[in-house]
């Protein structure tokens, strides 16, 4: 199966190295020019922050629970911490004599040189002779409890408004890619693998969505629980609180070093994973072909290629970014150290109470959860950027010009095609259609032939304005297609390619898909017209028959018949058929020459085609070579001619012919009244197996009766075209 011109080549694992300047490889060929350059990563995550402003009042209305549930969060360790010393207090004071003040306890034990319990019981608010207070201790307790339990509602709910937020901003965001995918021109997906853009529109988006859903959320909370514990531990002590921030510009050295050399991986890791999906896309869609050519083996090499290449990119974009949490987590464990030190020679110094250092070490621990935990997200954040920035360079694709639909059609034309001096090329540099002039007249058929490449099908899609001429003007009706809308253009047209698109669904909707409204007596109506009733009735249930989108229970033939029956039922004013019957085998294409004539009974007609015998009845037949008509006229009048369409007549007719008669013969049917078989070719024509007149010509002979020869001298037949073979 050949291979996309456009797929990157994956690189082997042992040679993928990505340069400090790397920027990924996301350009759109649309129209042949490139579009701009994938964004970095704080533009693109400004933009993807940006899909929240619509539901602003809901993301208000999720911060203020989020701060709710943060403000009571970093409050209870404090009110933790006095029940600390509630506990701390009792045990201490119930030691000491019940007949003394705290400042006597405090005088004696200076006398005695014990200076640092001094300083100990200086700090404290100890009653002598006191033990716990238990209705003081449960209070704080409960209310700690209550604040904890308020706290878990605040963010259980915030997590659900945010969730329908999320979901709702992808839901639109899907809508958009859509919305955008119909705009853009057809040039945009000649230049891309299919699995790539599929990949975009599915993969890129659930990431993009998992990263809202988590990071978001995460990066929110995070970001608001450390902004209130720094508050609370410089509230505490705020030389502990110092010596707690020196993890941070730590942290953010780690993140932004370690970041930015991942995220060029992330971006790295979801270009393969577009690209494997092309290949897999590929080797699906073209499984048979694939199996027909033996290609099996270098469908499996090209695979392991493009997948050592995901696997190489993404393992090391997972190894990179997985560091950056342990390394914070080594800062953060230092600070913890540090200030439990310096919090015990604080409280033995009675700079600080027992009760304080322990929730300002909760609060520590705090601190470097959420900032541990923005890490963890850096993570899942840096490839939901990365899918953001494709998603992001698809929607900024340049689409297709926009329809101006300053005049209106009737409901139904006339079917009148005038091509005035048309120019045009899918490449500036390589032109393809020039100055090209040609009428189509109501109700008649015009074919086009010629060799590929010529511009056939082309020719058909300006008409479909699936790509926009260089110059000159298209009229139908007399009124320039560019000045209709597209939809309204094409509501005038009835196609039917050389590939049969069904989609999964009954027979039934298949037809009916090419005018909605139709009734199910106007479906088999057109399914008999076109030949498809004949082996419906033979399906176990008929028009309800559910086929696949492949339509694998149906043969080729079958499947081209459903679309001409789709054609036949939206009742065009102008019709286009390229290569309709090329799948239909020679008895099937009579009766489907005969529909046809039906359905192009009163519509104009172009018909792309390289059997010359089912246009032989056209109307106006135009050869073309180059992006030119080079010959136009009636299939009698071009035989006349003698030029390029009679060559290519007579070269393809006559092996038609060979193999007309050698199917009679074969099956007995052919007259052998001098035991000679004619069997015309190239050069050689009919004769009765006698000798060969001057200017004769030499006859193969099946079995020749005696006497019966060739004349040595007999040469070739004049250029007269072939007998035409029998319908």
């Amino acid at each position: 199966m050949a291979r996309k011109k456009n797929a990157a080549e994956a690189p082997k694992t042992d040679e993928f190295e990505l340069p400090d300047d790397y920027q990924p490889d996301n350009d759109d060929w649309t129209g042949g020019q490139p579009t701009k350059k994938a964004k970095h990563f704080w533009p693109s995550a400004k933009r993807l922050v940006g899909l929240l402003a619509p539901h602003k009042w809901l993301f208000s209305l999720v911060v203020v629970l989020v701060i709710g549930s943060v403000v009571l969060t970093v409050i209870a360790p404090k009110i933790l911490g006095q029940a600390m010393d509630v506990i701390f207090n009792g045990v201490l004071g119930k030691q000491l004599p019940g007949n003394i003040t705290l400042d006597q306890a405090v005088d004696y034990a200076r006398s005695t040189g014990n200076d640092q319990l001094a300083d100990v019981l200086a700090g404290t608010q100890i009653v002598p002779g006191q033990g716990i207070d238990f209705p003081l201790l449960a209070k704080l307790i409960i209310t700690v409890l209550a604040l904890y339990l308020v706290a878990s509602v605040l963010m259980w709910l915030q997590g659900f408004i945010l969730n329908r937020l999320v979901m709702n901003v992808v839901f639109e965001l899907r809508r958009e890619i859509e919305e955008k995918i119909n705009r853009l021109p057809l040039s945009y997906f000649d230049g891309r693998q299919r699995g790539d853009v599929l990949s975009r529109v599915t993969n890129d988006v659930d990431n993009i969505q998992q990263a809202l859903q988590q990071a978001l959320s995460q990066l929110v909370q995070s970001l608001l629980t450390v902004i209130g514990i720094a508050a609370m531990m410089f509230i505490v002590s705020w030389q502990l609180a110092l010596i707690a921030l020196i993890a941070l510009p730590l942290s953010g050295i780690i993140a932004g070093v370690v970041g930015a050399r991942a995220q060029k991986l992330f971006v790295a890791q979801w270009k393969h994973t577009g690209e494997l999906n092309g290949q897999i896309e590929e080797s699906f869609t073209g499984h048979e072909l694939v199996r027909i050519f033996n290609r099996d083996t270098e469908m499996l090499e090209e695979f392991d290629r493009r997948n050592e290449g995901l696997f190489a990119s993404s393992y090391r974009a997972q190894a990179l970014s997985g560091t950056i949490m342990p390394a914070m987590q080594f800062v953060q464990y230092l600070s913890y150290v540090l200030i439990a030190v310096a919090g015990a020679l604080r409280v033995t110094g009675g700079q600080m109470t027992l009760g304080d250092v322990t929730a300002f070490i909760q609060y520590s621990r705090e601190f470097s959860q959420p900032i541990g935990q923005m890490a963890g997200m850096a993570n899942m954040l840096q490839s939901g950027v990365a899918s953001a920035e494709r998603t992001f360079d698809l929607l900024d694709a340049d689409e297709q010009k926009p329809d101006t639909a300053s005049e209106r059609l009737p409901a139904r034309t006339s079917g009148h095609v005038e091509f005035d001096r048309v120019s045009f090329s899918y490449d500036p540099a390589q032109p393809l259609i020039q100055n090209l002039s040609l009428e189509a007249r109501p109700g008649h058929t015009v074919a086009i032939v010629g060799p590929t490449g010529a511009g056939k099908t082309t020719l058909v899609n300006l008409v479909m304005r699936f790509y926009e001429i260089d110059g000159g003007r298209i009229l139908l009706d007399g009124v320039d297609i560019t000045h209709l809308s597209r939809a309204e253009l094409r509501g005038q047209v009835g196609m039917v390619l050389q590939d049969a698109w069904l989609f999964e669904g009954t027979i039934r909707e298949n037809i009916r898909y090419g005018r909605l409204d139709a009734t199910d007596e106007e479906v088999v109506a057109a399914a008999e017209a076109t030949m498809v009733d004949r082996f419906v009735r033979q399906l176990p249930e008929g028009y309800d028959t559910v086929i696949s989108e492949n339509a694998s229970s149906l043969s080729a033939g079958e499947r081209q018949l459903l679309t001409i029956s789709r054609a036949f039922i939206a009742n065009p004013s102008l019709l286009i058929l390229d290569e309709a019957t090329s799948s239909v085998d020679t008895r099937t294409e009579v009766l489907v020459q005969q529909a046809m004539s039906a359905l192009r009974a009163d519509r104009t007609s172009f018909v792309i085609a390289h059997r010359l015998s089912t246009i032989r009845d056209a109307d106006t037949i135009l050869m073309m070579e180059n992006g030119s008509i080079v010959e136009q006229g009636s299939h009698e009048e071009l035989l006349a001619k003698r030029g390029a369409y009679f060559a290519l007549y007579q070269a393809q007719f006559a092996g038609e012919d060979a193999e007309a008669q050698a199917e009679e013969i074969f099956s007995g049917g052919a007259s052998t009244e001098t035991g000679t078989v004619t069997l015309p070719g190239a050069g050689v024509g009919a004769g009765s197996g006698a000798d060969a007149g001057a200017g004769g010509t030499a006859t193969p002979t099946a079995d020749p009766a005696p006497g019966a020869t060739a004349s040595p001298g007999a040469h070739a037949a004049p250029s007269e075209p072939p007998q035409e073979p029998r319908a």
